[in-house]
């Protein structure tokens, strides 16, 4: 105030501004004056030398053997460290080495260094440091990865265990973020198991960092299967694609999946992928019920090559009390109709019901319809026709509730013969049931040409979560005729035609689109059906053990878990001689069995799960699962920042690379775990204080003698 009121005084005088620059001075230096005065002290604890350790964990996995130009990730890393950091640390800390892939081992110096292992356990590591230094000060952990990690442990609840230590995790970066000649086939997505002779739609994940163009090679042992050029887009990191293949005969397909490499790509193991499908000799059966004769009945039967996969059973009603049966396995099958018990019903995998009323069934029969799909697994197919869907009363039915599309309740008839014009809607274009052929275009081309159908039947809303594959142009509006849905553990279908026949009839002999369409669809009725019996089989890693876990679900005639089976499994390796073990029941899981075989070999393993009550035999289940060895390594091998950024943050460290380790010393020193040394320091009674006030003071004289105004 005192300042304020003496330069208010020479406001006359003196430019504002002038007054201002000299009320600065003046305010500053009694400002340090006071802090002079007032003594303010600072606190500061560092680690006691000679008393704390700090550990070195080098990653050695083969991620690390990866780099740029000549030297290795893991030779960078060495050079960086063997650079004075090393002996910075040693002259106050103790300093631990420890080397790491699956297991952790400590070394005496970085000359001991390992070989790449073929695992990378970057959660497991810390930890065991962190407690092997539970008796010991540790003041910090300093890790050196590309944060490349395999191991599935690293979860959050170890980082929390990491971080619940209390001792600072100081990471070093290495390797490149980004590395823009190399591609990697991340994913290859399919069944697990498919019919003879179909045809198989995998979906094929591509990471990259820059567009480019591969090649996808699909080999079933030396075979090729397929071959398509893979385009990949700009301003994505992961290209999707779809391929199509044959799948053949039965038995088990060791698929390999390739890409080629890009120019100047050194890491080609990621451009490969192993699956395996399995193709079982056993033939699906369908009953087909057709409540009048009619050409569809026929067609459909034809497009079935005579050693068809598919056996179809029919039903044609040929007069009020009476059925002319095809298709059947003995003089027992269907005898009396459609099937009078629900056991009967079961032994199915798909059911076709065509021009047939409703009332033709009990109350009973149709609610075994609805378990079929629901329970059973099964798929049903209902087709538009005179005493079909709305119009056989099948809208006031419990099977209504299976169905994918409302059915109208209109007074006039919803099936109507009228010529119609079809086509695909957008999920048609990428389905595998309307695939006419693999070329999307040429598919769009082939079903663009395909003659019209002469009859047609309304349906009601397409219900939510239901898919619309083909369209009818009826008078000019856009109606669903083809529609599929997920319901229970099965799917229901509606083809809102009878006329597909048209198609064979106005085509070419030759041609070969209408037996495409309908074996397509009587393979999708079938092909995810489950069976009494399955198996499925998963790989766990451990270390350099390797583990695959097998579980089988057992059920009866009904479809009811079968809780106490004897379930056998033979395990065979290539061509060795094969085993047998017995698997376990799952407890609170009724009707699962489980069993672990080590697989320490690598080699395609091949499983067969058979299921026993006495001397009653429920069926056999196979899978089959291929061994690499060490081959998760190259994948993802570019530095993991986020990663190591994370483990960073969550311990109280930080993140390093390794153009700044030199840094590292200094950071460590600061740490708040170990043995610390507190330090007070004097604020007010340091030099720069005084020089500070001196230079305050002669800075106002020289404005003063400059203006002339002292």
């Amino acid at each position: 105030m005192a300042i304020g009121y003496s330069l208010m005084q020479r406001k006359g005088v003196l430019h504002p501004g002038k007054l201002l620059a000299l009320g600065f001075f003046q305010v500053s230096m009694i400002a340090v004056l006071l802090t002079i005065l007032w003594q303010p002290s600072l606190s500061t604890q560092t680690l006691s030398p000679q008393e704390n350790s700090v550990a070195v964990v080098l990653d050695t996995s083969a991620s690390m053997s990866y780099g740029q130009g000549e030297a290795s990730r893991l030779q960078q890393a060495v050079t960086s460290l063997s650079g004075g950091v090393l002996t910075e640390l040693s002259s106050s800390l103790e300093t631990r080495l420890y080397a790491f892939s699956s297991e952790l081992e400590e070394i005496e110096d970085l000359a001991e260094v390992p070989a790449p292992g073929d695992a990378t356990h970057i959660g497991d590591a810390l930890v065991n440091v962190l407690r092997e230094a539970r008796s010991s000060a540790l003041g910090a952990v300093v890790l050196v990865s590309d944060g490349v990690d395999n191991s599935e442990t690293l979860t959050d609840a170890q980082l929390a265990e990491i971080s619940g230590y209390g001792v600072p995790v100081h990471t070093v970066g290495v390797g490149r973020e980004v590395i823009a000649e190399d591609i990697e086939l991340q994913e290859v997505s399919l069944t697990a198991q498919a019919m003879v002779g179909s045809r198989v739609s995998a979906q094929i994940s591509v990471r990259h960092s820059v567009p480019a163009q591969t090649r996808l090679r699909i080999y079933d042992g030396d075979s090729i299967l397929a071959s398509e050029e893979i385009e990949l887009v700009s301003g994505v990191d992961l290209t999707m694609h779809w391929v199509e293949f044959d799948i053949g005969e039965a038995g088990v397909r060791d698929l390999r999946f390739v890409l080629d490499p890009l120019t100047g790509e050194s890491n080609t193991i990621n451009n490969t992928q192993y699956r395996t499908i399995q193709v079982p000799e056993d033939r699906r059966r369908i009953l087909y019920v057709e409540g009048e004769p009619r050409w569809e009945y026929k067609f459909i039967r034809r497009a079935l090559e005579e050693d068809s996969p598919i056996r179809l059973a029919s039903l044609l009603r040929t007069t009020p009390n009476k059925f002319y049966r095809q298709g059947i396995e003995s003089q027992e099958e269907l005898e009396n109709g459609f099937p009078e018990t629900r056991e009967d019903l079961f032994v199915y995998d798909a059911l076709i019901i065509g021009s047939f009323a409703a009332a033709e069934l009990t109350e009973e029969q149709q609610g075994w319809i609805q378990e079929f799909v629901s329970e059973r697994g099964g798929s049903l197919l209902m087709l538009g026709g005179r005493r079909g869907l709305a119009d056989g009363g099948w809208g006031n039915s419990v099977v209504a509730e299976v169905l994918p599309a409302q059915l109208p309740d209109i007074n006039a008839a919803s099936f109507v013969r009228v010529p119609v014009k079809v086509s695909l809607t957008s999920e048609g274009e990428e389905s595998l049931l309307t695939s006419l052929d693999s070329d999307a275009e040429e598919n769009l081309q082939l079903w663009a040409e395909m003659p019209e159908i002469a009859d047609f039947q309304y349906l009601g809303q397409v219900k939510p979560g239901a898919i619309t594959l083909l369209e009818a142009d009826v008078r000019g509006t856009q109606q669903p005729l083809l529609v599929q849905q997920r319901f229970g553990r099965g799917g229901a279908y509606i083809l809102a035609s009878g006329g597909t026949w048209r198609w064979q009839m106005q085509l070419p002999s030759e041609d070969q689109r209408h037996e495409i369409f309908w074996r397509q669809i009587l393979r999708a009725l079938v092909s995810a059906t489950p069976s009494t019996i399955s198996l499925t089989a998963g790989r766990n890693f451990y270390g350099d053990r390797d583990e695959i876990t097998l579980r089988a679900q057992v059920q009866g005639g009904s479809f009811e878990p079968v809780p106490n089976a004897a379930v056998s499994l033979m395990v065979r390796r290539d061509f060795s001689a094969p085993s047998t073990i017995e698997m376990s029941p799952i407890p609170g899981e009724a009707g699962a069995y489980e069993a672990t075989v080590q697989a320490d070999e690598t080699g395609l393993y091949q499983f067969e799960a058979t299921a026993d009550i006495g001397e009653q035999s429920l069926g056999t289940a196979q899978a089959a699962v291929r061994r690499a060895n060490g081959v998760s390594e190259h994948f993802q091998i570019e530095q993991n920042r986020l990663l190591l950024d994370r483990i960073s943050a969550l311990s109280g460290g930080r993140y390093f690379t390794l153009n700044d380790v030199d840094q590292l010393p200094e950071a460590i020193q600061f740490s708040e775990a170990g043995i610390l040394e507190r330090e007070l320091l004097d604020l007010w009674n340091m030099p720069f204080n005084f020089l500070l006030l001196m230079l305050l003071k002669a800075g106002e004289w020289m404005l003063r003698l400059y203006w002339g105004r002292l």
